[in-house]
C-alpha cells in the first residue's frame, strides 16, 4: 500500500512534523510503501485566481501527481486559533483548483476522489489539535476522501518526544498506530481492482 504522510507545517521544530515522521516509521513498520512529503519542498504561492490565470505552478502539478498517486494518506495538522493552519487549506486550496485545457487536471478532484485519509495532530495545549480536526475532516470529505473514524489527537506535545523526536508514551504510539491500521486497512478493501 502506498501511503502518503505530510503535517500542515513547514516550522523546524513543528510538533507535528514529527508526529508525521513517526507516523511515516510506524506505517513501515507495517508493510507499507510510504512517501513522507515535507510541504516546505514546494513553492506554493497565496493561492489567487488571478495567480492561477497565468498559469498553475509546477509545484502544484507536481503535488497533484503526487497525491493521486497515493490511495492512503496520514495527515498531521496543527491548530491555529482552534483551526487548522493556512498553509494546510492553501495547499488543499491549490490542488483542488481545475487545471483549465489540461487533459488530466481538469478534473478539480482527481487529486483526492476516493483517497483514506488518517488525521493526527499534537498541539502543546491539552487538547492536541482536536479542534483542527473537527475543522479539518468536513473539508477532506468535500475532497470526497474517505476519513478513517478513528483520529488521534496529541496533547502536551512539548514533552511527548525525545530528542529524536520519537514519541515518548507507549500508549500514545499505540493511539496513532490505531489511526495507520485504519487507514492501511480500508485503503487495501477501496482500491479498484
Amino acid at each position: 500500500m502506498k501511503v502518503l504522510v505530510f503535517a500542515g507545517s513547514t516550522r523546524i521544530a513543528s510538533f507535528n512534523r514529527k508526529l508525521a515522521r513517526e507516523a511515516a516509521a510506524m506505517a513501515r513498520e507495517r508493510g507499507a510503501e510510504v512517501t513522507h512529503l515535507e510541504l516546505a519542498d514546494y513553492d506554493l504561492p497565496m493561492y489567487n485566481a488571478d495567480l492561477e490565470a497565468r498559469g498553475t505552478p509546477p509545484d502544484v502539478l507536481r503535488l497533484k501527481q503526487l497525491f493521486w498517486e497515493h490511495p492512503a494518506w496520514i495527515v498531521c495538522t496543527p491548530e491555529y486559533n482552534a483551526s487548522y493552519p493556512a498553509l494546510m487549506k492553501n495547499t488543499l486550496d491549490w490542488l483542488s483548483s481545475p487545471v483549465k485545457g489540461d487533459a488530466v487536471w481538469h478534473d478539480d478532484f482527481r487529486f483526492s476522489r476516493g483517497k483514506v485519509v488518517g488525521v493526527l495532530s499534537a498541539s502543546p495545549g491539552a487538547l492536541g489539535g482536536l479542534r483542527s480536526q473537527s475543522h479539518l475532516i468536513p473539508l477532506l470529505l468535500n475532497l470526497q476522501c474517505w476519513v478513517a473514524p478513528q483520529t488521534y489527537a496529541l496533547g502536551r506535545a512539548g514533552s511527548a518526544f525525545d530528542d529524536q523526536g520519537r514519541l515518548l508514551d507507549e500508549a500514545s504510539r499505540a493511539r496513532a498506530q490505531i489511526v495507520i491500521d485504519q487507514v492501511l486497512w480500508a485503503a487495501a478493501r477501496l482500491q479498484p481492482e
